[in-house]
């Protein structure tokens, strides 16, 4: 099949390499012609411009940064909507605003070209190895057709609903697991500080709560990557790029007359982290205003020991 793919990034670049392994003729285009250059060796086509890699597709694949990227990609200048014809579908990976999807789904529909909004979870070892998510909503048929390339890309897609449906399913997941953090911060610097005298150390704390019944579950496995190891810089994922997700889900609860306290508590903590100068630090970098405030209290953890601890 001939898929067309856009942006080029830390999960796009990956995603894209698995449809092009997946047996697809691959069409690639990226505002840095450079990051094409693992897909040209591969075998894949260069296109110039979005235009371009809709004319010569069958299905088209966008990873972009968030709204006002799509926005142009889609429906601006020399954008996919140009270059696109009757009975194509366009897929948006990107971690997106469910109603401005929704507009450009509207908009495409009026053309025959079925939008569905497919964002994906696993981060850039997920979309390297293949082990990632892809929630996908828009027309049922069109998930089907299109299927064995979703399958291409990842090992768990999954179709959720209609148009938008997808997006909402990528902003509860991900405003969870920020919520989620920054109560951990909070918990751990009170059980650091409190043990301190007693020397009871992060370790055995960690170590003792994962015995728990929510540490059972994996909950406090997050903190083993990046922040018990104070390891924060290059990212996993960006702090930027994950405070603009919180501020979509925020903003979708505000559009549905939602309280979210937690959440803009939550994107209050990210603000000020951007604030700091940490925008291309890791996301889990936010945790570290609490253990400011906390009095300078560290918790951390022997990587070496974090492995080991992890294995038992």
């Amino acid at each position: 099949m001939k898929v067309g793919f856009i942006g080029l990034g830390t999960m796009g670049s990956s995603i894209a390499l698995n449809a092009l392994r997946g047996g697809n003729e691959l069409i690639v285009h990226d505002l840095n012609e450079e990051a094409a250059g693992p897909h040209v060796n591969a075998g894949a086509s260069w296109a110039d411009g979005p235009a371009a890699v809709a004319e010569a597709s069958e299905v088209i694949f966008t990873s972009l940064p968030g709204p006002a990227e799509v926005e142009t990609v889609a429906t601006g200048a020399n954008g996919l909507l140009e270059g696109a014809r009757e009975g194509q579908a366009y897929f948006d990976l990107s971690t997106n605003s469910p109603t401005v999807v929704r507009g450009i789904a509207a908009t495409f529909a009026e053309k025959g070209i079925q939008v569905l909004d497919a964002p994906v979870s696993g981060g850039p070892e997920g979309a390297r190895t293949g082990k990632l998510a892809i929630w996908v909503g828009g027309d049922r048929a069109t998930y089907d057709r299109f299927l064995p390339v979703l399958g291409a890309m990842s090992d768990r897609p999954f179709y959720v609903g209609p148009v938008g449906s997808g997006s909402i399913a990528k902003l509860v997941h991900n405003l969870s697991g920020y919520m989620v953090q920054t109560a951990l911060a909070e918990a751990f610097t009170m059980g650091v500080k409190a043990g301190a005298d007693a020397g009871v150390d992060a370790e055995a704390i960690w170590r003792a709560v994962r015995q728990g019944a929510l540490g059972r579950r994996r909950t406090f496995d997050m903190l083993a990557k990046n922040y018990l190891p104070g390891r924060f810089d290059p990212p996993d994922f960006a702090l930027a790029l994950a405070r603009k997700d919180v501020r979509l889900a925020v903003e979708l609860g505000r559009e549905f007359d939602v309280p979210m306290r937690i959440g803009s508590l939550t994107y209050q903590e990210m603000t000020e982290a951007m604030n700091r100068g940490w925008e291309g630090r890791d996301s889990r970098s936010t945790m570290l205003l609490q253990e400011e405030r906390a009095g300078g209290v560290q918790v951390r953890v022997d990587p070496k020991r974090i492995g080991e601890i992890l294995e038992e």
